[in-house]
C-alpha cells in the first residue's frame, strides 16, 4: 500500500470510530433517538419593539418543548386579561387591546427537564384613526327594572363585523340567567334573557370594545361598563275575554276588573302578546291620533296613574270614568283600563321592563319598530338567529 493510502485509511478509520464514541455517549444520557433534549423556546406576539401592532389581534404566548408556567401582561399598570390552553403551551388575551397604547408582557416556561426560561416583549398598538362607540345603553346605570327588562346597546355608526362586537360584550347577573344578543339594526344590538330574570339581583354589562374593529380601519378605542339592578317580579295576565287582570307581584296575585280596546277597528283593539312596561306619569294627555275636534272617533282626555306599555299609545291606566264596564265589556280605544284602587296599586309598583301579557285579542302584537319593547313576542330559537355568534 502507498503511503497516501495509508494515511487515508487511517483517517476514515477516525473518524468512524469517533461517530460511534458519540452517539454512544449521547444515547446514554439523553433517550432512545440519540438526541439531546432541547430547552423550552417561548415566543410572545407582539414581538418586543413592535410599534405597529393591531390592537384587535390581541397577545399570543406560545412554548415549545415544555410548558408555560406563568404569564404577566400589563397596561399602565393594569393587568391584562387572559388564560391558558388545556396543555399549557398557550395563552391568549381574553380581549382586544387599546388602540395606541404600550404594553409590556413577561414569560416563564419549564421544559420537559424542569429547565425554567424567560422571554419579555414591550410594544405599542396602532392607533385608531377612526373610531366607534356607544352612543346609548338603556337600562340606566343603576336602575331597577322588571324581569323582561332588555339591555339595548345603540351604537354611534354602523356596525359591519357584527361578530367582532358581539363578543365583546360581556353581561353577568348574579343568579347566572342565561341570554343572547340580537341584532335589530346595523347600529342597536339587544340582549334579552331565555326565561324572564330572576328578581332581586344585580346585573354588570361590560362592553369590551377599546380594540375591536367595528368595520375596516374603524376600532372601539374605550370599555364601557354599566350596572343595574332586577328588582321584584311583576308579571301580570291581562285578559280581554274575562275582562279581569291578575297581577303577579313576587308571589302575591291580586286581581283587579278591566276593559280594554273596544275592537270596532283595528285601531281600538288591544295588542295580544307580552308587552313591557317603559315609563310612568300621574298624568298624561291623551289625544286621538290623525284626527282633530269634530272628527269622529275624536277624544282628548287627562288621564291619570298611566303606565306605557307600547309605543303606539297602549297604556294601563285608570279608567276616566265609565266604571260600570270594567269586568263587563270592552269600551276603551285600546289601552288597559282598571278601577282606580288598581290603578294606584299598579301605578305603584310598576318598573320598566314589567311583564304584562295580554291576551283574549284577535289583533297580534308583533316584533316590528314602533311597537316598543316587543323582544318578548319572539320564540328563544328566532331570537338566535338574529345573533351574529354560533349558539
Amino acid at each position: 500500500m502507498s503511503n497516501r493510502r495509508a494515511a487515508v485509511a487511517v483517517v476514515m478509520a477516525a473518524l468512524v470510530a469517533g461517530a460511534c464514541a458519540c452517539q454512544s455517549s449521547e444515547a446514554g444520557t439523553n433517550g432512545k433517538d440519540g438526541t439531546k433534549a432541547p430547552d423550552a423556546q417561548v415566543r410572545i406576539l407582539p414581538a418586543n419593539g413592535d410599534g405597529k401592532a393591531r390592537p384587535d389581534q390581541g397577545i399570543t404566548v406560545t412554548t415549545s418543548g415544555g410548558k408555560l408556567e406563568q404569564v404577566n401582561a400589563v397596561q399602565a399598570g393594569r393587568p391584562v386579561a387572559g388564560a391558558f390552553n388545556t396543555d399549557h403551551t398557550q395563552w391568549k388575551s381574553t380581549w382586544t387591546l387599546k388602540p395606541g397604547a404600550a404594553y409590556s408582557v413577561n414569560a416563564t416556561a419549564k421544559s420537559t427537564k424542569g429547565k425554567t426560561v424567560s422571554a419579555a416583549s414591550q410594544f405599542t398598538l396602532q392607533k385608531a384613526t377612526q373610531t366607534f362607540s356607544i352612543s346609548d345603553v338603556t337600562p340606566m346605570p343603576k336602575e331597577t327594572v322588571g324581569v323582561g327588562m332588555p339591555i339595548i346597546v345603540t351604537f354611534n355608526r354602523a356596525i359591519a363585523n357584527r361578530a367582532f362586537v358581539e363578543k365583546a360584550l360581556e353581561v353577568k347577573s348574579d343568579k347566572g340567567d342565561v341570554g343572547a344578543w340580537h341584532w335589530t339594526s346595523d347600529t342597536q344590538v339587544v340582549y334579552r334573557t331565555q326565561k324572564y330574570w330572576q328578581p332581586h339581583q344585580n346585573v354588570t354589562f361590560t362592553a369590551h370594545l377599546a380594540g375591536v374593529r367595528g368595520l375596516k380601519g374603524v376600532y372601539g378605542t374605550t370599555d364601557v361598563t354599566k350596572a343595574f339592578k332586577i328588582g321584584a317580579s311583576n308579571i301580570t295576565v291581562a285578559n280581554g275575554k274575562t275582562h279581569y287582570m291578575k297581577v303577579d307581584h313576587d308571589g302575591t296575585v291580586r286581581k283587579f276588573p278591566i276593559s280594554m280596546g273596544m275592537g270596532t277597528t283595528q285601531e281600538y283593539t288591544t295588542t295580544s302578546g307580552v308587552h313591557l312596561t317603559k315609563e310612568k306619569a300621574t298624568m298624561v294627555h291623551m289625544v286621538s291620533p290623525g284626527r282633530k275636534p269634530g272628527d269622529p272617533g275624536y277624544y282628548a282626555e287627562d288621564i291619570p296613574l298611566a303606565v306605557r306599555i307600547s309605543d303606539r299609545g297602549e297604556y294601563v291606566h285608570q279608567s276616566p270614568g265609565e266604571y260600570g264596564a270594567l269586568g263587563h265589556s270592552n269600551v276603551s280605544h285600546g289601552c288597559v283600563r282598571t278601577s282606580p284602587t288598581g290603578a294606584r296599586w299598579f301605578y305603584n309598583i310598576a318598573q320598566r321592563g314589567d311583564v304584562v301579557d295580554v291576551t283574549g285579542t284577535n289583533r297580534k302584537l308583533v316584533n316590528e319598530q314602533g311597537n316598543g319593547w316587543t323582544y318578548w313576542t319572539l320564540s328563544w330559537n328566532t331570537w338566535l338567529k338574529g345573533s351574529a355568534l354560533p349558539h
